[in-house]
């Protein structure tokens, strides 16, 4: 999941958690609310019937309905406010919820209880509230109170994507960088524009890694390049000697199979020699692309200078090419060499009556080809290393340097070819190239 995602998504999580805690504790909150809000409008409606009473009296209150009683409901029996003349003993001033039986109608309401004195009479002063309106109330403020969190929740995790994308977009331009990069010396060390000092170190501390990864690069292929033309003279010196002494008089046999043995391992050593350079001049780029190549046809001239060996192997190869396959700017020597390689790396673990199957074909402007044997695979832990300088196949195979598939994905990164491989021990290996037109 991208930082941005996960950004989001935490502070989604904690908002939903927050909405959950304040929903869970919303009925209480909003009943005090509503009573608090409903007693302090019935003190206010108390005030202003005393203060009617103060200026008018008593007497307009109860003349018409009785002399001792006044009552008056709206038109929803929502509301009331009835004054009465009591004999009582103490003041009264308190709320409570009472039933008030309306009209054969039972309903319920809040009711403020106020005892007054006038004119030497006590009084009882009620105002009331139904239940019913107070909890009407309550339901809408509580589906207002959840539409705006639902609202809010929305309109927050948009911006909150639209805001870490921008503030997450230069982190995005250092990723497109590393990704255009096929090799530490293209590296782009212009800086990234943006003021998020943590991006911006970042992007420095890749830039100077990305130096110091190329100035080792450039010495390691200095080095190699250096002790391998060093090591060609004294081969080539003691070749020499060992064929002049093939040629000399009266050469005992048992001399001469010695002398062939150390011919065999300096012919070994310098293809090894050879091969070392000619990685170390594909990496520092020594070598010009400026071939088209057919690749079927290049293919065809591997097979043909392998299928001696696979016939002395009694491996069949097989070939496939559903169209023709092309490949601008290249080596064409350099294509011969990857191909030769992963063949010749598959008929050496092909056992006889074994098959090697080569396959390409052309999709829109993607070209593959694949190279699939039906030879021994490759263990799980020795795959991911597979294109390691001197990692074999098989640990116990000292047919080869393990250098061959080193050379073919040093050639393949060379073009930008793209190289996977997929293998089942007991079951083959198979080799994957493509690239775009």
């Amino acid at each position: 999941m991208r930082l941005q995602h996960k950004l989001a998504l935490a502070n989604l999580l904690f908002k939903i958690a927050f909405m959950g805690l304040f929903l869970a504790v919303t009925p209480w909150l909003s009943e005090r609310v509503n009573l608090y809000q409903t007693d302090n409008v019935l003190i206010e409606k108390r005030e202003e019937v005393i203060d009617l009473i103060s200026e008018l009296g008593v007497e307009p209150f109860l003349v018409g309905e009785s002399q001792d009683f006044f009552a008056s409901y709206n038109i929803l029996k929502e509301e009331f406010i009835s004054l009465e003349q009591v004999d009582l003993d103490e003041d009264w001033n308190f709320i409570e919820v009472t039933p008030r039986s309306i009209d054969d109608e039972v309903i319920e309401y809040r009711v403020l209880n106020y005892s007054l004195l006038i004119d030497g009479e006590m009084y009882l002063l009620e105002i009331g509230k139904s239940l019913s309106s107070i909890s009407v109330t309550e339901q809408n403020i509580r589906r207002l109170t959840i539409a705006f969190l639902l609202l809010f929740l929305i309109v927050s995790v948009v911006f909150e994507l639209i805001y870490t994308g921008a503030l997450l977009e230069p982190f995005k331009r250092i990723i497109i960088k590393i990704r255009s990069t096929a090799e530490p010396s293209s590296y782009d060390p212009s800086p990234v524009l943006t003021s998020t000092r943590d991006f911006q170190m970042l992007d420095r501390t890749l830039s100077q890694l990305m130096k110091k990864i190329n100035t080792s690069l450039q010495k390691e292929r200095e080095i190699t390049q250096n002790i391998s033309h060093e090591l060609l003279t004294p081969i080539s010196l003691l070749r020499n000697r060992l064929e002049n002494i093939l040629v000399g008089d009266h050469v005992d046999e048992e001399l001469v199979i010695k002398v062939n043995e150390s011919l065999t391992t300096l012919h070994r050593l310098k293809t090894l020699v050879n091969s070392l350079l000619l990685i170390s001049r594909i990496e520092s780029s020594q070598y010009l692309r400026t071939d088209s190549v057919q690749i079927h046809e290049l293919i065809n001239e591997v097979v043909d200078e392998l299928l001696p060996m696979a016939d002395d192997a009694g491996v069949v190869i097989i070939q496939d090419y559903s169209r023709d396959l092309y490949f601008e700017k290249a080596n064409r020597s350099l294509l011969f060499s990857l191909f030769y390689n992963v063949v010749n790396n598959a008929l050496k673990h092909t056992p006889r009556g074994g098959e090697i199957w080569i396959f390409g074909d052309r999709k829109k402007r993607q070209c593959f080809v694949e190279i699939t044997d039906s030879g021994e695979g490759i263990p799980p832990d020795l795959l991911p290393d597979i294109f390691m300088r001197f990692k074999k196949r098989n640990d116990a195979d000292d047919g080869g340097s393990g250098i061959g598939l080193a050379i073919a994905k040093s050639v393949a990164d060379f073009h930008h070819i793209k190289v996977e491989v997929f293998s089942e021990p007991g079951k083959g290996t198979r080799f994957v190239f493509s690239w775009k037109l």
